[in-house]
């Protein structure tokens, strides 16, 4: 079992002024030698912390932390697992983890199904390794909400496609964590001849029948990289889209009828695919799936029209967003103790996220061919500068639109093709250094070039290059309607 390492410390903090300092490793906490960030918090939250520390290879020593009850440590540690892991037994022909290309850091190669980490960044968990113990803890100290891969309420089917026969008696853990009044949120991947048509108006009944409580149930369309090797596994043709988009509006009809609310969406994709308009802002409620591709548009869309305020973050313990950014620590086995999986904080002091309210109206700007680490450096741009937004070919679809009703004849959209992953992956958050370069390379010096924070995870794309690799410099922009909205000075 690894033990938190501290890897920041807050200037004035009640831990700072008490001498806590990076590096420190905690091997417990008022006696008690947390498992994970969860009960981290719970234990820092009381006042009077006592701090077991190791100092080095040799050194131990105790501190005591005063401080008021409620009142922030002060301290970020490195990881939110400091036992093992829970990884994944499921053998889903649809996983997107067996097709990613080689090379990768080995962290994004690592499945979860870690009930924790669906509590604290909203990972999906198909509920398969889940226990009566889990069970307990999750109940006693209400870990909601939390987020369950559904695909099929058929027992034969789901455990068909989860490649586990565990799957066909996991659902039941669903109906207990509901009866014990948890959140939780479902997700059906759709997979072309697998679980759509009639197996998905199946599924979509056994919901309405055995798990009415849940709070939503986003469905998502299968991708398919390049790298698929999995005969059944296709992309969507338009026509099939557009038959799960009726079938989801068909069975939103039904759920509200008989619970009063509609309860399953379908993913923007699915509209775009089928080239249907999107649903109206007011059918997403809150957007409680909007980091799920639920009602991301429409969201986008009244914040860069509208001014409104971003759609907030879900997970319970970190800034959401960016694929795989929960799991971008390093690791030195496979699923042993040392591995991280600490979701970096989009933040403008991480370096990955540029804004626009330095002084003056200063921007920062990732300067290009460093061969040194990101540096951020302090411009005020030209304001009769050309703008560019590089963003994904769904991210075009949805952006082009828009632009014609803010009125800058200045600004344009650049689509760049994800030819690193192919297939049909078309979203901003898998752009990678290698693709953003190919479109960089035909477009001229001097404009600004906008790019989404959420391909980026701490400064690095997937592929493992930096903004600061590209050949012009970039202003790397909140993935929001407001950021973007901001960006061009519209605000």
């Amino acid at each position: 079992m690894s033990v938190p390492r501290v890897v920041a410390v807050a200037p004035g903090s009640p831990a700072a002024l008490a001498g806590v300092t990076e590096g420190d490793e905690i091997l417990a906490v008022n006696g008690e030698a947390p498992r994970d960030l969860i009960e981290w918090r719970m234990l820092v939250d009381e006042p009077d912390v006592v701090l077991d520390v190791r100092r080095g290879s040799l050194l131990e020593s105790t501190v005591q932390v005063s401080k008021k009850p409620g009142e922030p440590l002060g301290v970020e540690v490195h990881s939110a697992l400091f036992d093992r892991v829970r990884t994944c037994d499921n053998h889903c022909e649809f996983c997107f983890i067996y097709q990613l290309p080689p090379g990768l850091r080995r962290s994004l190669y690592l499945k979860d199904d870690d009930y924790r980490l669906s509590f604290l960044y909203g990972n999906f968990t198909t509920l398969t390794r889940f226990t009566e113990a889990d069970l307990e803890r999750v109940v006693t100290e209400g870990l909601s909400p939390l987020y369950v891969s559904i695909h099929a309420t058929d027992p034969d089917v789901r455990a068909d496609m989860l490649r586990n026969r565990r799957g066909a008696t996991s659902l039941r853990w669903l109906r207990a964590l509901l009866d014990h009044g948890v959140e939780v949120h479902g997700q059906v991947v759709v997979c072309p001849g697998v679980n759509d048509g009639v197996v998905l108006d199946d599924t979509l009944a056994g919901v309405l029948d055995r798990y009415p409580e849940l709070a939503t149930l986003c469905v998502v369309p299968l991708g398919v990289s390049r790298y698929n090797r999995e005969e059944r596994m296709r992309p969507h043709a338009p026509a099939e889209a557009a038959a799960v988009v009726d079938a989801v509006h068909d069975w939103q009809d039904v759920f509200r009828a008989a619970l009063g609310r509609r309860l399953v969406f379908a993913a923007d994709e699915y509209y775009l695919l089928a080239d249907r308009p999107f649903p109206a802002a007011e059918t997403y409620g809150d957007f409680a799936m909007h980091e799920d591709g639920i009602g991301m548009a429409r969201a986008f869309e009244r914040e860069l029209l509208g001014g409104a305020d971003p759609v907030p973050s879900t997970g319970s313990a970190a800034e959401r967003g960016g694929f795989f950014q929960w799991a971008d620590g390093d690791i030195s086995t496979s699923c042993g103790a040392d591995y991280e999986p600490y979701r970096t904080v989009r933040a403008p002091d991480a370096g990955a996220r540029l804004t626009e309210d330095g002084p003056g109206g200063t921007r920062r700007i990732l300067g290009a061919g460093s061969d040194v680490a990101p540096t951020a450096v302090q411009l005020r741009p030209r304001r009769d500068a050309p703008v560019a937004i590089l963003t994904a070919p769904y991210g075009a679809q949805v952006i082009s639109p828009l632009l014609a009703q803010v009125g800058r004849e200045d600004v344009r959209v650049i689509p760049v093709e994800n030819q690193y992953f192919g297939g049909n992956i078309g979203v901003s958050g898998l752009m990678v250094g290698e693709d953003l370069t190919r479109a960089l390379q035909r477009e001229p010096a001097g404009h600004r070039y906008l790019l989404p924070d959420v391909c980026l995870s701490q400064g690095r794309f997937l592929d493992g290059t930096g903004p600061e690799d590209l050949p012009h410099p970039v202003e790397i922009v909140p993935a929001d309607g407001s950021g973007l909205r901001t960006a061009l000075g519209l605000a």
